[in-house]
């Protein structure tokens, strides 16, 4: 769902922690950071705050918290976040974790002690989710301003470092502002490739998994299942690679698209381009139709992409191409390579601009198939690099 997203605050509560706050130098502004507990003042049941530059929060895993409100981190601040810490999120669209430019995130879980940030009830859209916005460049203007909580984002450097995120759960975000306005349970807004994602599982939510916005950040060992939106979506000009990705829709209602590719809905040539590489990795739908017309994985309004080792199941049809510009940059050019078609209607086609335009057969070229390919490894079984960790 292409939404600006940029400003989400994490509200979570805490129960009684023991929580660090202490400083370090900041590489974005040389802020000398010296311990101040009483800098931050935080109620482990009612987890809400606005860390600010030199503050440096570090949660205790040994706590279980709470969120109920937004959690910023602002310019030359940092928030940790230790292997095995549980996050229980409520509150709705006030509930959300938001990175701004210059800030940090460490969430530092690991494959057998994961972060795992949830809801108080299981329910989806219980709380917003997790954003970051960072400084790498983005088609939408130089900079531009998310739509909750107006945090900006982009620039012109490409290794921006908004810190990392490692074996993180991400469960029951998407809160709903209105039928047009929602959170993503991750949402990456000009985040640069200094910044590490690797091992994030987002399960649950009631809209899109992931979704870039620009920036150049590379992303691996990526979940996103049971969410009612896309699946894996981008826009605005991202420029990353995606290694090791499972997606799946479990149910006739639940989610449409396991792929939305877009460059720039305003201006389809915009540079810089969106033109991502995407290895091994494995897209499942329903094999029905859906409230936004025949589910697919579709790469539009100018959008490039490279894409190996990749199993496409259960799709009405596996690959849409659609606008000249996408068209010009896809059908026919090899851009999909070691593709396995499992459960598929229609393998690949292509719809012109032009309004009332058809969907056409792809051209020769478009892909090449491989009946061995593994996709995100285990074809379409869980892989093995989630077992445990993402909750799967």
């Amino acid at each position: 769902m292409k939404k600006l997203i940029s400003s989400a605050l994490v509200l979570c509560t805490l129960s009684l922690t023991t929580v660090t706050v202490f400083n370090s130098c900041s590489s974005d502004d040389d802020t000398t950071i010296t311990p101040n507990p009483s800098n931050v003042n935080i109620d482990p049941n009612n987890f809400k705050i606005a860390l600010n530059s030199g503050d440096k929060l570090v949660l205790d895993a040994n706590v279980t918290y709470t969120m109920t409100g937004p959690v910023i981190v602002n310019n030359g601040a940092e928030i940790t976040i230790p292997a095995g810490t549980k996050i229980n999120c409520t509150g709705g669209t006030n509930t959300y974790l938001a990175v701004a430019q210059g800030g940090k995130i460490f969430s530092n879980g690991t494959a057998a002690n994961p972060v795992i940030f949830t809801s108080t009830t299981a329910k989806k859209s219980d709380w917003g989710g997790i954003v970051i916005c960072g400084k790498a460049p983005i088609n939408a203007g130089e900079t531009a301003v998310s739509e909750v909580a107006t945090l900006p984002y982009g620039g012109n450097i490409a290794n921006d470092n908004s810190g990392s995120i490692t074996y993180t759960q991400i469960r029951y975000a998407g809160a709903r502002f209105n039928a047009s306005k929602e959170y993503n349970g991750l949402s990456l807004f000009g985040v640069g490739n200094g910044t590490k994602i690797d091992g994030v599982s987002v399960i649950d939510g009631a809209d899109d998994g992931i979704e870039f916005f620009g920036g150049t950040v590379n992303v691996s060992n990526i979940v996103s299942v049971n969410n009612d939106d896309d699946a894996f979506d981008w826009t605005e000009g991202w420029n990353g690679t995606a290694t090791n990705v499972f997606t799946k829709r479990t149910g006739a209602t639940v989610g449409n698209r396991g792929i939305e590719g877009d460059n720039n809905a305003n201006n389809r040539s915009k540079e810089p381009r969106s033109n991502p590489t995407i290895k091994n990795a494995t897209f499942i739908g329903f094999t029905t139709s859906d409230t936004e017309g025949v589910g697919t994985n579709i790469f539009r309004e100018g959008t490039s992409a490279t894409l190996d080792n990749i199993v496409f199941s259960g799709w009405e049809r596996a690959i849409t191409i659609q606008h000249d510009e996408s068209v010009t940059l896809l059908n026919g050019k090899n851009k999909f390579t070691n593709i396995k078609f499992d459960n598929v209607t229609t393998k690949a086609v292509t719809i012109a601009s032009a309004t009332g335009s058809l969907p056409v057969p792809a051209a020769d070229g478009t892909y090449s198939e491989n009946a061995n390919a593994v996709g995100a490894g285990n074809g379409t079984a869980n892989p093995t690099w989630a077992s445990g960790w993402a909750g799967l």
